[in-house]
């Protein structure tokens, strides 16, 4: 984890860009899976860009004025609790570990937040994610609008803290980056070990035991999303999660897994064959969705604004689409008409962070904004065929994907996947080890 003065400064820029106001940002719930067992917990990735806080029951205010403030409100410490639970820091520990300027308990929130929030200007706050929060908030609220005759007003105006939070974390900062570049390491392992692994006979589910397995093993804490794992016909399901199936004999494996380490995600896909070779007709589509992905990392750079990636991938794949005979007429015509979507249905990339999917806006000031240093993406351009009439019978059930996470550099891109095989020679190479 950061030093407590990089959360700090994010603090102090937030409040800055705020000008005046309070802002209230809660952690996530924690959630039960089943009676008295509760899914692992992982906090809001907002209050943790703020704070480094990863404790539930947690809630960061920030008084933006002449003097500004962070206050924590947080359990309390209770040594009962920590025999069963683990270790809690506490109001005067957080004030001591992260650097806030106050800390309270939470069972002192409703009592605090109106009085924090009496005479302000705006509050800043998220409206509309979280329907108990919006509840509460709303008392606090009313309460003050009641006391209106003693000449306590409550903020005129509520404005959504992601607009600022969205901007400030698209730029990833030095620490950031060595954070990804880690968490990238750690998966680019991991796909290099379910290679190695994967041989006709064996479940989807063993190999994403080796995935899992190399995640944990090097410090992640978690995957950063659900792994895919998925062999033949079930690569043709964007979103296949079941990992269930035998893998059969001459058929490819595609595998988008990556792991969360301090709270940021790697996004790796890679295909390859079960048995360790690429038939012809799965070589054919493989290095066009190759060439379709070097095009689009061509055009990651400063400068060039969000949807050139996508743009040059989607070239490329129209003109081999035409080639291969899976679509017909020019490619102008294939693209307008928008018959390539049966076989490349996705956008080429997203923003990669602290969320997998991560925050920022893609069009600014009504265009596609431009790429600049520090933004970090995915580029993943794709390929899925299903039987159907018309399509050549050669291509049926081949689902490929590529994908690699890129840093956008005063000068072009660095990507920190990019250990991770993807040329035919390195993955046959690899898979005979």
């Amino acid at each position: 984890m950061f030093e407590a003065s990089v959360f700090r400064q994010r603090r102090l820029q937030l409040m800055q860009s705020m000008g005046s106001g309070v802002a209230l940002i809660p952690t996530a719930h924690e959630a039960l899976r089943n009676r008295d067992s509760h899914f692992p917990y992982r906090f809001d990735s907002y209050f943790y860009y703020l704070t480094g806080f990863q404790e539930p029951e947690a809630v960061l205010l920030l008084v933006a004025d002449a003097q500004p403030k962070s206050i924590l409100f947080c359990r309390d410490k209770d040594m009962e609790r920590e025999i069963w639970d683990g270790f809690r820091h506490g109001p005067a520990g957080a004030v001591e570990r992260f650097g806030f300027d106050e800390a309270y308990s939470i069972a002192q929130l409703d009592e605090m937040a109106s009085k924090l929030l009496a005479n302000q200007p705006k509050l800043y706050y998220a409206l509309g994610q979280d329907q108990a929060w919006d509840a509460r908030v709303t008392a606090w609220l009313n309460h003050l609008r009641a006391q209106g005759r003693s000449g306590i007003s409550a903020p005129a105006e509520i404005c959504d803290v992601r607009t600022l939070l969205d901007e400030m974390r698209l730029f990833k900062s030095p620490e950031e980056l060595d954070t990804m570049r880690r968490a990238a390491k750690i998966s680019t392992g991991a796909h290099i070990n379910a290679m190695r692994a994967t041989r006709p006979g064996k479940m989807e589910y063993e190999i994403e035991a080796e995935l899992l397995h190399e995640f944990r093993r090097h410090g992640s804490q978690a995957p950063a999303y659900s792994s895919i794992v998925a062999g033949g016909a079930n690569a043709c399901v964007l979103h296949y999660v079941v990992n269930n199936a035998r893998l059969r004999d001459g058929d490819l494996l595609l595998i988008d897994a990556g792991c969360e380490l301090d709270g940021y995600a790697s996004d790796i896909t890679r295909t390859f064959p079960v048995n360790g070779k690429f038939s012809g007709p799965q070589k054919d589509l493989y290095e066009l969705v190759l060439a379709a992905q070097a095009a689009a990392i061509d055009k990651v750079r400063p400068g060039s604004h969000w949807n050139q990636p996508h743009e040059a991938a989607l070239e490329v794949l129209v003109r081999g689409f035409i080639d291969f005979g899976l679509c017909q007429g020019t490619p102008e015509a294939v693209l307008e008409s928008g018959d390539y979507r049966r076989f490349y249905m996705h956008r080429t990339g997203h923003w990669l962070g602290l969320d997998v999917h991560d925050v920022g806006e893609y069009k600014h000031d009504g265009g596609w904004r431009q790429l600049q240093p520090g933004m970090t993406l995915t580029v993943e351009p794709g390929c899925y065929v299903r039987p159907a009439d018309g399509v050549p019978k050669q291509f049926w059930d081949i689902g490929i994907r590529i994908e690699d996470d890129a840093v956008v550099t005063a000068t072009g891109c660095e990507i920190i996947t990019a250990a991770a095989p993807k040329m035919i020679g390195e993955i046959e190479a690899v898979m005979t080890c």
